[in-house]
C-alpha cells in the first residue's frame, strides 16, 4: 500500500508510518508532498492521505492520527497504548499527556532541523520509534534514579511541581500564535485559521478546540475580531482618520462590514463612538 501526507513531518507524520510499517504492513510506501498537493496526488498514485484535515486517518477530539490508526486496525497491545500517550502529547504540544513527550517532541523538533530529506528524518526516526517501543514494552517500569527514600521523595516532589507549573503554563505555540496576530494587525493582512494551523504545524480542528483557553475565552474569529475594535477605538480616540480610512487600516472590507461588527462589539456605533471620544477629548482640555 501506499501511504501520503504533508512533507516537513516532525511527531505525528513520522510515528505514523512507524506504526504502519511495523504493525500494518512492512512494504508500505511512505510518501511526502506539500500540503496542497496531498489530495491530488493520493488520487493519483491511489494512495491513503494521512494527517490531514478531512480525510479518514487524522485527528479525532484530543487524539491524533496515530491513535485513530490504532483503533482503525484494532492494534490490541499496553506497549503500543504508551507510546500513543507520548506521541499525542508531543504531537498536539500536551506534555501531561506522558512525561516522556516533552523530550520526543524536542528530539524530533531538533532533528527536523537538522535534517531537510523528509525520507532520511523517516528512517531515522523508525529506530527512534523501535527503542522508544522497546522501552515501552520491557523497560518503562525501571527507574534512572537509583537514590534511597530520601532521593526518591524528593524527586516525587520535584515532579509535582513541574506539574502545577505545567497546567499553568500556555503552549509554546500559543507565543507564536500571538506574533503572527500582532503582525496580521500591523500590516493589515488577512489571516485565516487554516493559515495559522499550516505555519504553526498544527491541526485546525486541534487549534480551534484548543484556542480559547489560551485568547480570553474567544474563538479565533471572535479574537481576531476583538483586537480589530481595539484598534479602531484607538484610532478614533488619537486620531482624525475617517471612517473609511479607520475601516481599512483595521481589516475590514468596507465601512458597512466594520460598522456592523463594531456595533455587535463595543454596543454602538462607530459615529457614536467617535462622537463621545471627540467631546471626551475637548471637555479635558478645556
Amino acid at each position: 500500500m501506499k501511504w501520503i501526507t504533508r512533507e516537513h513531518p516532525k511527531i505525528d507524520r513520522i510515528a505514523c508510518p512507524w506504526l504502519i510499517k511495523r504493525f500494518i504492513d512492512a512494504d508500505a510506501e511512505i510518501i511526502y508532498v506539500p500540503f496542497d498537493q496531498v489530495i491530488a496526488k493520493a488520487t493519483e498514485l491511489d494512495a491513503t492521505p494521512f494527517d490531514l484535515p478531512g480525510v479518514e486517518y487524522t485527528h479525532y477530539e484530543d487524539q491524533c492520527t496515530f491513535d485513530y490508526i490504532i483503533k482503525k486496525h484494532h492494534l490490541k497491545d499496553v506497549a503500543l497504548d504508551r507510546v500513543a500517550a507520548i506521541v499525542r502529547g508531543a504531537d498536539t504540544d500536551r506534555h501531561d499527556f506522558a512525561p516522556q513527550a516533552a523530550g520526543l517532541e524536542a528530539i524530533f523538533s531538533g532533528l527536523a532541523y537538522n535534517i531537510k530529506n523528509d525520507q532520511e528524518l523517516l528512517e531515522l526516526g523508525m529506530t527512534i520509534y523501535d527503542g522508544l517501543y522497546s522501552w515501552a514494552k520491557h523497560l518503562h517500569k525501571l527507574k534512572h534514579t537509583q537514590g534511597g527514600p530520601v532521593d526518591q521523595l524528593l524527586l516525587e516532589v520535584y515532579h509535582q511541581y513541574l506539574k502545577a507549573g505545567n497546567a499553568k503554563k500556555a503552549p509554546e505555540w500559543t507565543k507564536e500564535l500571538k506574533e503572527m496576530i500582532q503582525d496580521q494587525l500591523d500590516t493589515n493582512m488577512t489571516l485565516s485559521l487554516q493559515q495559522v494551523s499550516s505555519e504553526l504545524e498544527i491541526n485546525p480542528a486541534y487549534l480551534s478546540r484548543e484556542f480559547s483557553k489560551y485568547f480570553d475565552n474567544l474563538s479565533f474569529g471572535d479574537y481576531i475580531r476583538k483586537l480589530r475594535i481595539d484598534k479602531a477605538k484607538s484610532l478614533m480616540d488619537t486620531t482624525d482618520y475617517s471612517l473609511t480610512e479607520i475601516a481599512y487600516l483595521t481589516g475590514f472590507s468596507d465601512q458597512s462590514h466594520f460598522t456592523r461588527i463594531f456595533k455587535k462589539q463595543a454596543g454602538q456605533t462607530p459615529t457614536l463612538y467617535k462622537k463621545t471620544a471627540l467631546k471626551s477629548k475637548k471637555d479635558t482640555n478645556s
